[in-house]
């Protein structure tokens, strides 16, 4: 069977908050792109469904904003967190200059669907499922396409720009041969469920956390529950048991040891290995890496979501001018990494810090202690997660 053959303004490799993002925007700015996938749907559990008041703005000025928040969803206006017995509030919202000042928690597979959906009433806009990235295409020492496997046929994309967002495994970045620095770092977390039960207290905030090592975000029917450990000790906690790992999850969570009873298999807890890093080079000529592609980021905060929608914010506002030419030069690309370069290691720097190892696992942070004494800490925490340190603004239109 011959392969079949596409051509479109632009592909972006990976269906996640990055790509369909850009994908919406090119398409709403009447250029042809395909979005490859790998997966047949989003439903993938335990990503990151926060969505910061940065991205709740960005879907304001598209005209989504309205919509969006129909869907089911919990609200944070703050951040809270318990240190050493006392309740702390880590991170306030209320101040931040935006329409919405607080943090939807959205399951992710619901936000994917939302911008897939409003990026196919684009005659430009094309979503493949099911189909993985295999290879970069050359031509003339620049990257001119993609080729792709669904099930047992290769498909060919010919396009003037390949965006790698397919995360922090990217493939793109592999086959480029982009270089990247690693930062590190001293911890990963344990993803699980617990059921709600009606002698549950009402955190109507959303999330709690951390507390000693543990989180908990409010998913409506259900609590997702976090528990950090050291980078690399989930193979020791596994020959050491489950009801070893059990104990030690009850004695700082905020539930009964009771209900710990509901984990009793390792396939309910979903490791997260946490790294951070970035690419010296986030372009070659030709292809373009944004959002995890381009820098893994710790979950701490729970900004990296929204620092791959603000980079493909910014690469569509920095090339629907060149692709509407038909001509994308490195310069070009590398106007969007100068745009998010500052705001990328701004935010890691400060991540590196928090999540630094010369802290012992049982010694409680400094941060809270700085917080309590100083109460405009929580306003300034607010606008560092909730806006970052660089926001951006849709620029183009059909």
């Amino acid at each position: 069977m011959q392969p079949t053959e596409l051509t479109a303004d632009c592909c972006i490799v990976g269906g996640g908050p990055a790509g369909l993002m850009l994908g919406y925007l090119l398409a709403r700015s009447g250029l042809s792109v395909v979005v490859i996938e790998k997966h047949p749907d989003f439903l993938r559990d335990f990503r990151g469904d926060t969505i910061h008041p940065s991205t709740l703005e960005i879907m304001r000025h598209l005209g989504l904003l309205d919509e969006l928040l129909t869907l089911p969803h919990q609200r944070a206006e703050k951040l809270q967190a318990e240190v050493a017995g006392q309740e702390i509030t880590m991170a306030d919202f209320s101040r931040l200059p935006v329409q919405c000042r607080f943090i939807a928690f959205m399951p992710q597979w619901d936000f994917l669907n939302f911008l897939a959906s409003k990026a196919a009433a684009f005659p430009g806009f094309m979503l493949l499922q099911s189909t993985a990235f295999d290879d970069l295409i050359y031509a003339e020492g620049m990257v001119s396409g993609v080729k792709t496997l669904q099930g047992n046929d290769t498909h060919i994309i010919h396009t003037s720009l390949v965006i790698g967002a397919d995360g922090r495994n990217s493939q793109v970045r592999t086959k480029a041969g982009l270089q990247s620095k690693s930062f590190g770092s001293s911890r990963d977390v344990l993803w699980f469920r617990l059921g709600k039960q009606v002698t549950d207290p009402e955190w109507g905030m959303g999330h709690k956390g951390p507390k000693q090592n543990f989180i908990v975000i409010d998913r409506g029917d259900y609590w997702q529950c976090g528990y950090t450990i050291q980078k690399g000790e989930f193979d020791a906690l596994k020959l050491a048991g489950l009801e070893t790992l059990k104990q030690a999850i009850a004695e700082v969570a905020p539930f009964s040891a009771e209900r710990m009873a509901e984990l009793d298999g390792w396939d309910q807890l979903k490791l997260l290995s946490i790294r951070i890093d970035r690419l010296d080079q986030w372009m070659k000529p030709g292809v373009l890496c944004i959002g995890d592609a381009a820098h893994a980021m710790s979950p701490i905060g729970g900004v990296g979501v929204n620092l791959a929608i603000q980079d493909a914010v910014a690469a569509a506002n920095c090339l629907t001018l060149p692709l509407k030419k038909g001509h994308v030069t490195l310069r070009d690309l590398q106007k969007v990494q100068q745009r998010r370069q500052f705001p990328t290691v701004a935010t890691q720097f400060l991540q590196i810090k928090m999540s630094s190892n010369k802290r012992k696992r049982t010694t409680p942070s400094k941060v809270p202690q700085m917080i309590s004494r100083f109460p405009f800490l929580r306003h300034l925490f607010g606008r560092l997660i909730g806006l970052g340190f660089r926001t951006e603004k849709p620029e183009y239109t059909q």
